[in-house]
């Protein structure tokens, strides 16, 4: 059997930084995806070996079997219980061992940590099966689109689709969806890998990467909603990276420099989300005008947020370039995730033509995207190869 998983991206619509400060935050699925195909070998493949194909990097890894049980001497086909281990001292110093005799060039060691949560995730979960496990991604990295959750959410369903903790309906053909409980666990196994790339995330970007739609979250809750407002962004990578370290520190000490003036900025936020909660959850409407209406709304409050952010210093020069180019065409721009350069984005109203403003960014050198926001999570497909029956008896996807 081979199996296909993809699961989306995220973008923060409201509220980042000053929800390090208690404040609402608001994020979002958005239909560019992460593609990860797991095929395991059969007999006549003559594959005794764990092979990883990255196929944007140009670059495929492989480890012999035989090397992966001696570094992982305890390792069963399956897991032992769905709920996943944290990775222990040990494994991490096995799956170091394991990426060390890599040929990762210099530019793209940044991989590295990508090819240790898969290395994790797969033998904790499938142990020293041979097989081959290929990745493309529409997210581009390190650009705050949750390019790294997307990778995990999608490695963990195709994972996981293959063990009796999580069945599929053969029967169905295109993409299929979860349910929730089993939602839950690619969520949990994909938050330990998310672990091993990032140290300490905060789950948010996995989560939604899971889930889809839309999240809401404020001092470490999470509320799962549906979007009934079709929005569609303009999303510009200005290819400058970024130290989100530095740039929420410097957050936190211009809170302690200036916290009266401080503390209005964050409620200011609060409010933004509150209310842009409200507009995207409002019913959906045919009316061109009370479309329009919300569109309005809503392109408001991307700009007052980021008149917020500007004032709490993570702007940039990259940044300020694409705000001044999408404002010649009267749309609405936002940063998105930790400014200081990454993504920025851009709402686009209902039959509005994007070439004209996409062809000036791009001259600017930044990379652009449009995306719909707040549609489904990770979602699976497959073709079967072998016999039916292997799969016998599991509970189905989608009953």
């Amino acid at each position: 059997m081979e199996v296909k998983a993809r699961a989306p991206g995220k973008i923060i619509l409201s509220g980042e930084h000053a929800v390090v400060h208690g404040s609402t935050a608001v994020a979002a699925s958005i239909n560019l995806y992460t593609y990860v195909t797991l095929r395991f070998s059969t007999p006549s493949d003559d594959q005794d070996s764990l092979k990883l194909v990255l196929k944007d990097e140009g670059l495929e890894f492989s480890w012999p079997t035989n090397r992966i049980k001696q570094e992982f001497p305890e390792s069963s086909a399956e897991p032992q219980s769905p709920a996943p281990p944290s990775c222990s001292v040990e494994s991490a110093k096995s799956i170091a061992s394991l990426v060390e005799g890599l040929n990762i060039p210099e530019a793209k060691i940044a991989i590295a940590s990508g090819v240790s949560a898969f290395l994790w995730l797969y033998t904790s979960i499938h142990g020293f099966k041979p097989a081959t496990v290929s990745f493309t991604s529409e997210l581009p990295m390190g650009s705050g689109l949750g390019s790294s959750a997307s990778f995990c959410v999608a490695l963990a369903a195709a994972l996981l689709a293959c063990t009796d903790f999580v069945s599929l309906d053969l029967k169905q053909q295109g993409w299929q969806s979860f349910q929730e409980k089993q939602l839950d666990l690619v969520n949990k196994w994909a938050f330990e890998g998310e672990k091993i790339i990032h140290g300490k995330p905060s789950g948010i970007d996995n989560s939604v990467s899971a889930y889809g739609n839309i999240i809401s979250f404020k001092s470490g809750s999470m509320t799962h909603m549906k979007a009934n407002t079709l929005l569609k962004m303009l999303i510009t990578n200005t290819k400058v990276g970024r130290n989100t370290k530095a740039l929420v520190a410097g957050v936190s000490e211009r809170m302690l420099r200036h916290p009266d003036a401080m503390a209005f900025v964050f409620s200011a936020v609060d409010s933004i989300s509150q209310e842009l909660t409200l507009i995207l959850q409002s019913p959906a409407s045919d009316d061109v005008l009370s479309v329009t209406e919300k569109e309005e709304k809503i392109g408001e409050l991307m700009e007052m947020n980021q008149g917020l952010l500007q004032s709490m210093g993570v702007s940039h020069v990259t940044i300020e370039t694409v705000l001044r180019t999408t404002l010649k065409y009267k749309l609405a721009s936002k940063l998105t995730g930790a400014g200081g350069g990454g993504c920025v984005l851009t709402l686009l109203p209902t039959c509005f033509v994007v070439e004209k403003v996409v062809a000036e960014l791009e001259s600017c050198g930044f990379q652009c995207f449009t995306a719909e926001i707040g549609g489904k999570g990770v979602e699976l497909t497959l073709r079967c190869h072998l016999d039916l029956s292997l799969l016998s008896g599991r509970i189905t996807v989608g009953d």
